[in-house]
């Protein structure tokens, strides 16, 4: 089989439109395609629908614990974003790829599949897992299937690599992530009677709340270090509701999250608002007719911070792979965080490109950085095979 660069693999993974809400199966059936062409098996793991799938596949040998290299394989929307190139038709521009998914992170899979052969012909005395998910993009609400398979496996790998974007730095801690969405239930009404409910009227109620927690935790000492912002985030994001102008509107719903630094209460903010609701929301609206479910919150997601491990297994190895002697924290969410709790394996994240493309129009890695994730994965396999490289 022809051996392909990791260029030419990010042009065919960049290809598939991965977005979120739609299958990642095309994809997920290439890489099946592609590793089955050197002699190695993958598992898939479905979702209910079976429209999407988790991927998973060992080279080496089993037996063993070895490293996971994790990467999901979804990307966010490009509707209603002013691209000046084909999102998804890799475009080399200068020493940048450009195309929706070339940083976050479809760069740091080509790096990994470009890197099998060598990985094989070396021979991998440890081995080394290949992890590629959906529904990241979410909430990581898609690895949870592969998250129980690698709890039971046995022995359980030492050490996992999630490739997001980081510039190659090593980052062993992020914040975590709690998505809500609020419905508030009002009654409708022609505005001239002022006989309605407004919805909106205590949606605002809510959120001006949820500001002032934002204002607070801004004050609170940082529980962790290194992270920019140092405090949790609040943020209302989307908004919702009403008919016109002279109708009271019966329903609004409003999304918002927060992003709890390491070590601080993950539950604090969730737990306040509710009480908020109950203690003063609530009363105002059943005095006004409405129901005791007139506001209700659901949880959307809860990807879970990645707590910094000092001298664990996964940050002395990807340090060294690095060549770097410090770490990193970072404000986004990743995966890493539930492969570190939830799997029970020793996690940090390193791969190619910068944060600061993702999700953008136009985004793009640099073809740098896809040479020092291929120089990275090449010092790994001095870790874990049998014979020297050439």
């Amino acid at each position: 089989m022809d051996k392909y660069t990791s260029c030419e693999l990010l042009a065919r993974l960049v290809a598939f439109d991965t977005t979120s809400w739609k299958s990642n199966l095309d994809l997920i059936r290439f890489v099946q395609r592609y590793l089955a062409g050197y002699g190695v098996p993958s598992r898939l793991l479905f979702n209910e629908a079976q429209n999407k799938a988790n991927l998973f596949a060992t080279l080496g040998p089993a037996d063993q614990g070895g490293i996971i290299l994790s990467g999901h394989t979804d990307v966010v929307p490009v509707t209603g974003q002013d691209w000046t190139t084909p999102p998804f038709e890799l475009t080399k521009r200068g020493g940048r790829l450009y195309g929706r998914g070339s940083s976050d992170m479809k760069g740091f899979i080509a790096c990994c599949l470009a890197a099998v052969p060598d990985f094989l012909r070396r021979g991998l005395k440890e081995p080394v897992h290949l992890a590629f998910s959906y529904d990241e993009e979410v909430g990581c609400t898609g690895v949870s299937s592969l998250l129980d398979m690698i709890r039971d496996m046995s022995p359980r790998p030492r050490a996992c690599i999630v490739g997001e974007p980081t510039d190659m730095k090593v980052v062993n801690a992020h914040k975590g992530i709690r998505y809500m969405k609020t419905r508030i239930q009002g009654r409708e009404a022609h505005s001239s009677t002022d006989r309605g409910l407004n919805s909106i009227y205590y949606a605002a109620e809510l959120i001006s709340y949820l500001n002032r927690l934002r204002e607070e935790m801004k004050t609170r000492p940082a529980p962790s270090e290194g992270f920019d912002p140092p405090y949790t985030t609040v943020q209302v994001g989307t908004i919702r509701g009403g008919e016109a102008a002279n109708i009271t509107p019966a329903h609004c719903e409003f999304e918002w999250e927060y992003r709890p630094v390491p070590g601080s209460d993950p539950d604090e903010i969730l737990t306040r608002f509710q009480e908020f609701v109950e203690d003063e929301i609530l009363p105002k609206m059943r005095a006004e007719g409405g129901t005791p479910e007139a506001v209700q919150t659901e949880q959307i997601a809860n990807v879970l911070p990645l707590l910094p491990e000092t001298g664990s297994p996964a940050e002395s190895l990807v340090l060294a792979l690095a060549e770097q002697n410090s770490v990193s924290a970072v404000s986004y969410g990743t995966e890493a965080g539930a492969f570190q709790k939830t799997a029970a394996v020793p996690t940090v994240v390193c791969g190619p490109g910068s944060i600061l493309q993702a999700h953008r129009p136009d985004e793009y890695i640099d073809q740098a950085q896809l040479d020092a994730c291929d120089a990275f994965l090449k010092r790994l396999q001095d870790v874990v095979c049998e014979k020297s490289s050439d």
